[in-house]
């Protein structure tokens, strides 16, 4: 496990050749392992060059977004595989993408469950698929199903136009049976998506996901959902609600699916609105940077010392320093709330938002999983007298996770082809993180 948010470009904990009294003491727990298991829908995002004539043939509307068969997907994929029109294809999903960061970020296993193709041709979807994602991705668990995975066609013509043609393919087909209870005993985070209870009638994924959620509240395991868009949240706001104040603890929005969860356009409201429901939310808010927002006991709150900023909430921030609790186990809870600008303003050029959210909330998977790790062997630190969600103090996750946004938002890739860059010598960590 990589200690989160690279103070030290070194620096792993427990460190076990600093501390030595702690081992002689006995104080060290037994070795522990932990990672993050996520449910997806198992998808690719191919980008291509094509003439306005092939829209023409598929019956492909120009500029808009449309459903195809799986049939149709795998001519328009030959096609345009045989002449060579692919520019790019990415694997997609966004839990798949969270997944892939938070192994990258932590250097620490997570295990993806989910669908791929039993059979697997070079260059084809599933393989590229399995290439884009990291090793420390247990795919293991995976459920083979003869056909492909979701594909989503992004067509440019030569004027610049986007058509988009989404098939589904078996992306749905997770069944039940193919989630395995073992997997919960050392995790530290289950991560769903709203997009997975959204499946056509008979297709088992909304069945497998609540097998799942199942599971890791058994094992005490904290359930993470990312609402993915806001169609699906305006479509059924109060099903959401319920689903969210039974079943998940901590919850990772953008401001628009927080208008449409909580009916407030301001984002730090709607975070505070969906702290009703959730113990934690992370919301990404575009230009406006980022928002945590969360619980904490009272006697353990701490000052920010940073200037204490104007909202929808006077000086909102003041106990940012504070690290979140689950509401349920404060004797005398209050609502903390941390916020950042983007990162240096934000990249120059941004060739794409997707993906932007999904980093930010693998930086935050990765302070949970820190912080279960070093309790489980350093049981007797100071960092755990209450039992805290995150290692770091809310501030510090807002600009761990903002950092590393910043750096999916610099790339085309909706996932991270590399980890943080390395801080420059003589530069310190306020510094770096404050640039």
């Amino acid at each position: 496990m990589r200690f989160p948010g690279r103070r030290k470009h070194k620096h792993y904990f427990p460190v076990r050749d600093r501390d030595p009294l702690l081992h002689h003491a006995g104080i060290v727990g037994a070795e522990t392992k932990v990672h993050v298991v996520g449910i997806d829908q198992t998808l690719v995002d191919i980008d291509a060059r094509v003439p306005e004539e092939l829209l023409v043939r598929y019956a492909l509307p120009k500029g808009a977004s449309t459903v195809i068969a799986s049939d149709r997907a795998a001519q328009l994929y030959d096609e345009l595989f045989a002449n060579k029109q692919i520019s790019y294809e990415f694997a997609g999903g966004t839990v798949g993408n969270t997944l892939h960061n938070y192994s990258l970020l932590a250097d620490d296993a997570s295990i993806l469950l989910g669908v791929m193709s039993d059979v697997i041709r070079v260059g084809t979807s599933g393989y590229r698929y399995l290439s884009n994602t990291s090793s420390r991705v247990n795919l293991d668990h995976l459920q083979p199903v003869d056909g492909p995975i979701g594909r989503c066609f992004a067509l440019v013509t030569p004027d610049g136009e986007r058509t988009f043609a989404i098939s589904a393919g078996k992306m749905n087909d997770l069944r039940a049976e193919s989630v395995p209870p073992a997997i919960f005993a050392e995790a530290c985070a289950l991560v769903i998506s709203a997009y997975l209870m959204r499946a056509d009638a008979g297709e088992p994924m909304p069945e497998a996901t609540m097998r799942a959620v199942s599971l890791a509240k058994a094992a005490g395991v904290p359930v993470v959902l990312t609402l993915g868009t806001r169609f699906i949240i305006a479509d059924r706001p109060e099903f959401w609600r319920s689903f969210i104040s039974e079943n998940v603890d901590v919850l990772a929005m953008n401001e628009e699916e927080g208008e449409a969860l909580t009916g407030l356009p301001d984002p730090l409201l709607a975070c505070e609105r969906a702290l009703d429901w959730a113990d934690l939310v992370l919301c990404t808010a575009g230009a406006t940077g980022l928002y945590l927002a969360g619980h904490t006991e009272d006697a353990v709150k701490r000052a920010t010392r940073y200037p204490l900023l104007p909202g929808a909430i006077p000086e909102f921030n003041r106990y940012e320093f504070s690290r979140p609790v689950p509401r349920r186990l404060c004797d005398e809870p209050i609502k903390v709330f941390a916020h950042i600008a983007p990162y240096h303003g934000g990249p120059a050029r941004i060739t794409s938002a997707n993906g932007a959210g999904d980093a930010a909330l693998a930086a935050l998977l990765h302070d949970m999983s820190a912080n279960r790790y070093h309790r489980a062997r350093v049981p007797t630190s100071a960092k755990h007298v209450r039992d805290f969600l995150t290692y770091s103090s809310m501030s510090q996750v807002c600009r761990y996770a903002n950092r590393v946004s910043y750096e999916v938002l610099a790339q085309s890739s909706p996932r991270l082809t590399r980890g943080l860059p390395e801080r420059e010598a003589g530069l310190d960590e306020e510094a770096y993180w404050a640039l």
